[in-house]
């Protein structure tokens, strides 16, 4: 112990990496396989070692997907993969993830991923129902010459996920696997906690407190301060209950006043699998089930997940097969249940209105939250069933004929309903101001809540097939050739029918019968699509001695998106049109390690050069039918309430043709000391030309904007990993890895004459999403303060701040860079792992910070006496040429009024510049501690293994200071291109604490 303790710290004090080899002992398990050697499954499923991969890849294995259990194996990969950036568009019961590899390239696409599963082409929402215990490995394909072979679909980088085989074991193995996991909502936004509940010259009291007055049912805190007469009193706080009585709390600020409302919710995870086999086959059998009582109250998820799968080699001829049953029941209320949350004064207890009809809630200007989570539910089921074949023909030993298929069937029944509240109660009784008056008169205009109903019934399927003639030759002593040579067909239906409305007749039975007011067909949902493709492709792999591989590939193909049905101008049909389109790649591999012996050694063990070129297209930008100029129902035309039908007044241009990406690639992987030490680097640009963009026309034409390749964009980066073993023996084994990854994609031009074309804009703020010629994409813009030479905002002669009259730039969405962070340490059967991450130079524009100034929750509003007037801090006049410091409050209104009307209704709410937040995070995604039972324990047990352990996910998130938990920086609204706004439909993050056991016999 001595030894190795000495020996550690002359690692640290020296920094010299050479001191690594005095740990080696006798027990030392430096020999081990070259993890270069193990072959990794690539694009169509082509398998090669990793020397022979010329594009830049990573995989994750089933440790490092499992360790922290999260039942969301998207989500597992967060922090593991450099280049790989993860934003979860959903933070509800059934989370929903974006995952981009290397930044967008696209500005109308959604830039994501595809999914590989076994295989064959998947989907992201199948891949994130997997259960994580199944997956056998995920080999992210971050170069576009690796994902080439994909065509247009793979333009965006792979996920290929391989799941779990049987053993060679001919005896029947066992495995049972148990979690639970604690959950909490974590990083709420800071409140003010200086003024309670009232707003200036309401009503209720007209007794002023420090120019205000104090009400019992305001949403807002513009109400008397704490420290005043009123601080520390039981006051009335909410509505009249139903006996007409008012409900009771103190006037101070009340601790976790939001997160209160939220409870621990309860995660379980339950999973059995048998497996058994031989030389020649195997099967594999697994059943999981997933229940999720989330932190929302009635928010609930049940996921059953069966999977069978089985393998057989008769002679020449061999057979895998797959079968996947999923079954997922979700319940859910309003997205906007939150933002009803945020809107909670800090004096009110929030619980104490738990079975509070909503006239009689905590505010009259929102609706009881509890009401909403009880009386507002989207509840789906679906069934998605999938079949995988693969077979496999030998001929000879050079050559084989191969076919991967499999047909998805989806299934889904989605229903929502909303129950009626009248708001016509008079108050009566109480004593106070509110007597006589009713919810929905003009003092408070609630509009009464409309009961509706509304089903949709999906369907899907879709057929995905390769077949192959695979040729494997030894052209020389030295040179090897592979030759793929193949035929790819994709097909892919849906149908969505829904039906629905307005005014339950009979309250509480959800039914279409039930419904006294239906809306029209086509305001609904309806629809019906198919999209098909096929393409050819080859695939040659050369290898020279083993040290030097070459790989290319070429796929040319066709697809029903750009399908034309053309007619003249006298609507008479023209010829059919549908251009294919050519895509390749190629790529090289050389390794001086094994090509000159010399310069290996006990210092350098391995060194891999790579180089690539790829030319791909994605015509996923244009949707289903975009070519065909379908029709529209707007009200009111011709006149009255008659619909007619209209042509859209936005369209794709009919000779559009796909972006283009032009990839290059160079590569490079070092070994040092038996691998204590490896260095993984990447360099990377993506040209992309063709670029689909809005181009606007005159309105008189009829036509708005047209969907033409106007425009080019350049990707690149690079990335950089590090891995360092400072000790591994016999019981002791710490791993260290680290990555660095930065991109940036640039906008080199647009359509003629425009500089930018928005994305994603909202009034209040303004600001929103663009892209910007010369610019980083995607780029926040939007209004600002006018400032003098020394930066100080300039206001009027009335103290109101002057904004920009244009939109600036005010942030970029995408960070400068991203560091990884991964360790483990193994002592004989005990494992502790961690995994965390730092992204920073990011901006993003949280809508929380908005309400709660509307509000006057946010800190900011809290900062100064109120009652005196908000004079803007380092604000400057401009007097006689000169600037002055300024000390006349907003609006010359050195008054509480003065102060509320600013931050509800002034410049502060509207400014873009104000609510664009620095989005740089430090986040420990993942901590796990396990214990393996020793063997010898067991021995004399039916058990072959026993595995107990503790885990945390997102237990420490570290935002910038300007962001005071508005919203985590990786949420988004969207799964495309503008993720840079943050909703209020989001909840706050969610961390969990959890134990697991696994077991096998």
């Amino acid at each position: 112990m001595k030894k190795l303790t000495t020996s550690v710290l002359a690692i640290v004090l020296t920094a010299s990496f050479g001191l690594v080899s005095a740990q080696n002992t006798q027990d030392d398990t430096l020999q081990v396989n070259d993890i270069r050697e193990i072959v990794v499954t690539g694009a169509l499923g082509l398998k090669k070692r990793q020397d022979a991969v010329t594009s830049s890849n990573q995989v994750v294995n089933a440790a490092e997907i499992t360790q922290a259990n999260n039942p969301n194996p998207v989500l597992a990969l967060t922090g593991k993969v450099s280049g790989l950036q993860i934003n979860t568009t959903n933070t509800s019961v059934n989370s929903t993830a974006r995952v981009v590899l290397r930044g967008p390239r696209s500005v109308s696409g959604n830039n994501q991923a595809l999914v590989v599963i076994d295989g064959v082409i998947s989907s992201l929402a199948i891949y994130q129902n997997l259960p994580p215990e199944i997956i056998e490995n995920v080999n992210v394909i971050k170069g576009m010459q690796g994902a080439a072979l994909y065509g247009e679909k793979g333009s965006n980088g792979v996920l290929i996920v391989t799941t779990k085989r049987g053993s060679k074991s001919e005896k029947l193995q066992f495995s049972l696997t148990n979690s639970v996991d604690f959950s909490s909502v974590y990083k709420l936004p800071y409140f003010q906690e200086l003024y309670g509940q009232g707003w200036p010259g309401d009503a209720f009291d007209t007794t002023e407190y420090g120019g205000t007055t104090w009400t019992p049912y305001e949403n807002s805190a513009w109400g008397p301060a704490y420290n005043s007469v009123l601080g520390g009193q039981s006051l009335y706080v909410g509505l009249p209950q139903a006996n007409n009585q008012f409900l009771r709390e103190t006037f101070s600020p009340k601790k976790d006043h939001v997160a209160n409302f939220f409870k621990t919710g309860v995660l379980f995870q339950n999973g059995i699998s048998v497996s058994a086999g031989g030389s020649d086959s195997y099967v594999f059998l697994s059943a999981n089930r997933t229940q999720n009582d989330f932190v929302v109250e009635n928010d609930q998820l049940k996921r059953n997940n069966f999977i069978l799968k089985a393998g057989k080699k008769l002679g020449n001829f061999r057979i895998d097969g797959n079968v996947n049953y999923l079954d997922l029941s979700t319940s859910e209320t309003s997205a906007g249940l939150y933002d009803q949350l945020l809107q909670t004064p800090t004096n009110v207890d929030i619980r104490k209105f738990r079975y509070s009809l909503p006239d009689a809630s905590h505010s009259i200007y929102i609706t009881n939250p509890y009401w909403t989570i009880d009386n507002e539910r989207y509840n789906n089921k679906s069934r998605t069933f999938t079949g995988l074949i693969n077979l496999e023909y030998n001929l000879n030993k050079n050559i084989s004929f191969t076919y991967a298929g499999s047909v998805t069937s989806i299934s889904s029944i989605a229903e929502s309903y909303l129950n009626a509240f009248a708001y016509d109660r008079i108050y009566q009784g109480t004593g106070t101001y509110l007597d006589g008056h009713s919810p929905s008169d003009g003092t408070f205009a609630r509009e009464p809540i409309v009961s509706s109903y509304y089903k949709s019934v999906g369907s899907g399927f879709r057929y995905y097939g390769d077949l192959m003639a695979n040729f494997d030759y030894d052209l020389t002593d030295n040179i090897n050739m592979r030759l793929n040579v193949g035929h790819n067909i994709q097909d892919n239906t849906s149908s969505t029918t829904q039906v629905g409305g307005t005014n339950l007749k009979i309250p509480g039975w959800y039914h279409i019968t039930n419904v006294l007011n239906p809306d029209p067909f086509y305001k609904l949902d309806n629809g019906k699509s198919q999209v098909r493709s096929y393409a050819w492709f080859a695939n040659l792999d050369l290898a020279y001695k083993d040290y030097l591989f070459l790989n290319s590939t070429f796929r040319y193909e066709k697809s029903s998106l750009i399908s034309l049905n053309p007619r003249d101008i006298d609507g008479n049909a023209l010829p059919f049109s549908n251009k294919p389109f050519a895509y390749y790649s190629v790529g090289a591999s050389f390794i001086p390690t094994k090509a000159f012996e010399n310069i290996k050694g006990k210092v350098l063990n391995y060194a891999k050069v790579s180089l690539s070129f790829s030319r791909v297209g994605n015509v996923q930008t244009i949707p289903v039918y975009g070519l065909d100029r379908v029709g529209a129902f707007p009200t009111g035309y011709p006149f009255g309430n008659l619909s007619s039908s209209l042509p859209t007044a936005n369209f794709y241009a009919p000779d559009i043709e796909p972006e283009f990406y032009n990839s290059k690639e160079a590569g490079l992987q070092l070994g040092f000391f038996n691998d204590r030490i490896t260095f993984d680097g990447s360099v990377y640009r993506n040209d992309t030309n063709n670029l689909i963009t809005l181009v606007t026309t005159s309105s008189a034409s009829g036509i708005t904007g047209i969907l033409n390749n106007i425009g080019d964009s350049r990707n690149e980066g690079f990335e950089l990993d590090l891995g360092f073993t400072p000790i591994k023996s016999k019981n002791f084994e710490w791993k260290i890895r680290g990555s660095y990854t930065t991109y940036r994609t640039k906008i080199l031009s647009l359509a003629d004459g425009s500089d930018e074309t928005p994305l994603n804009v909202i009034s209040r703020p303004t600001v929103g999403i663009y892209a910007v010629v010369g610019e980083d994409f995607p780029m926040i813009k939007g209004t600002k303060y006018q400032r003098d030479p020394n930066g100080n905002i300039i206001v009027d002669r009335n103290g109101n701040p002057l904004t920009t009259s244009t939109l600036e730039v005010l942030g970029k969405v995408n960070p400068d860079y991203i560091l990884g962070f991964s360790t483990s340490f193994k002592f004989k059967g005990i494992t502790l792992s961690a995994v965390a991450d730092y992204r920073t130079g990011n901006s993003f524009v949280p809508l929380s910070k908005e309400l709660l100034a509307y509000a006057g929750h946010l800190e900011q509003t809290a900062t100064f006496d109120r009652n005196q007037g908000y004079v803007v801090p380092n604000s400057v006049q401009l007097v006689n040429g000169q600037y002055v410091p300024n000390t006349t409050p907003v609006g010359d209104d050195a008054s509480y009024f003065g102060t509320n009307e600013y931050f509800t209704n002034g410049n502060f709410r509207r400014v873009g510049e104000e609510h664009v937040i620095d989005g740089t995070a430090f986040k420990i995604r993942e901590i796990a501690l396990s214990y393996d039972i020793p063997k010898s324990v067991l021995r004399n047990t039916f058990v072959n293994s026993l595995t107990i352990g503790v885990y945390a996910r997102n237990p420490i998130a570290i935002y910038a200071k300007s962001n005071r938990n508005y919203a985590d920086p990786e949420t988004a609204t969207t799964s495309g291109n503008a993720a840079g706004l943050a909703s209020t439909g989001q909840y706050p993050t969610i961390r969990n604490f959890g134990f697991n056991l696994n077991v096998t016999f």
